[in-house]
């Protein structure tokens, strides 16, 4: 007897009733789009168990990522008709893809230049530049 299974990963969209909202993050006018992700087993390609719900929540003005409260994503994944508010939401990824505690600019202490580039030396003085603090 053969047996075929897998553990996969999935994702789903979640119905939200989107409000139009100013965002914290880039001052623009956006919509909040709600999904779910899990790990699955399947078994003859059937889906037996899920398990790892997160829920997220994405902007569409500048495309930040948030994670939305497990308690808020349960009631939202059952139907519910909630208000996702600030509180609700931890910051993930910010506009281009940014982790939340990278910094995209970095700033010559000797003569000012900004730069998102990851240079160890600043190209307008020559002066070293710090390094960027990963905690």
């Amino acid at each position: 007897m053969f047996l075929i299974g897998g553990i996969t990963q999935g994702s789903r969209e979640l119905s939200y009733r989107a409000a139009v909202f100013v965002c914290g993050r880039c001052g623009r006018y956006g919509k909040y789009e709600v999904f779910m992700t899990y790990m699955c087993l399947s078994l003859f390609f059937i889906p037996v168990f899920k398990w790892n719900r997160r829920y997220y929540v994405k902007t569409t003005c500048c495309g930040s990522v948030y994670e939305l409260n497990p308690k808020i994503g349960t009631r939202l994944a059952r139907g519910e008709d909630l208000e996702i508010m600030p509180g609700d939401l931890s910051f993930v990824f910010g506009e281009n893809g940014l982790l939340a505690w990278q910094n995209p600019v970095r700033q010559c202490q000797s003569c000012g230049y900004e730069t998102t580039e990851n240079f160890a030396y600043c190209p307008r003085c020559g002066q070293r530049l710090e390094e960027r603090s990963t905690e």
